[in-house]
């Protein structure tokens, strides 16, 4: 069977999070990256699992996984970024706040949550979620009804002193408009596409082509969200972070306590 390159997306992440969910639980080792950073054996795990059926679909193609690295055909013209377990630290504390993400670079893009049985899914021009049974999907609608924003502290904080996150979670405005929460995964993104979330915010510098962020991107532009950086110019190249918004008045309203100028991209 001929697979689109969004239903392997969609097999990949599903895959690795069938890995990660039958590891849940289990007293799990530890692998140290430096800097307080690490990985459990659940992460190669997972990332093997998702090589798997991309090796398998689409055999010609470059992958870029956070625990691998780049593998594959040296000069492949098409490249996969898998995040494994996004939510290492989360998973290693008994929390099921994690994802998996799986995206084509410029292409579909699948976020899978080990937990909630969802996949979400980006084609490029449309942005759905698929729960149990396969087929059964409904359009992701983002909404800033919620008026909950996720906000990413983990560091590196590279633009402070000019933007800190705790700064904006403490301005009057923010605290007038918004209710925060804090999580350390991007799950938060597809949240946002799916109307679960207002917006979201982090620090960071071109997110566009990370294995963490890169899906979760891809979901909200197609779903229809205003995606930005901090100071919102476009993500990517020479980009600053990350604001992903359900509308554009949300997003002005964060531009403005932000300090950017608001553009959309």
């Amino acid at each position: 069977m001929n697979l689109t390159d969004t239903e392997v997306a969609a097999a990949a992440a599903l895959a690795g999070a069938e890995v990660v969910r039958a590891r849940y639980g289990r007293l799990h080792s530890r692998i140290d990256k430096g800097a307080g950073d690490f990985a459990t054996d659940a992460d190669p795990a997972a990332e093997e699992a998702i090589l798997d059926v991309i090796r398998a679909a689409r055999p010609g193609d470059a992958v870029h996984g956070e625990e691998g690295g780049r593998q594959g055909v040296a000069d492949a013209e098409r490249e996969w970024l898998v995040d494994p377990l996004c939510g290492t630290l989360n998973y290693a504390t008994g929390s099921q706040l994690v994802a998996v993400n799986v995206v084509l670079r410029n292409g579909p893009a699948a976020v899978a949550d080990p937990f909630s049985d969802e996949v979400f899914l980006a084609d490029g021009e449309t942005a759905r979620v698929r729960s149990g049974v396969p087929g059964e999907e409904r359009p992701l609608a983002p909404t800033a009804d919620t008026r909950l924003v996720d906000v990413n502290l983990d560091p590196p904080f590279p633009s402070a002193p000019g933007f800190r996150a705790v700064d904006l979670l403490a301005h009057p405005r923010f605290v007038e408009n918004f209710r925060p929460r804090v999580v350390s995964t991007t799950l938060a993104l597809a949240w946002v596409a799916a109307g679960r979330r207002a917006a979201y915010v982090t620090d960071g510098g071109d997110l566009s082509g990370s294995v963490h962020f890169a899906a979760g991107i891809a979901l909200c532009r197609a779903a229809g969200c205003v995606v930005t950086g901090i100071d919102g110019g476009p993500v990517g190249r020479g980009g600053r972070g990350l604001v992903a918004a359900a509308d554009a008045g949300t997003h002005e309203l964060l531009m403005s306590m932000i300090g950017g100028r608001g553009r959309t991209g």
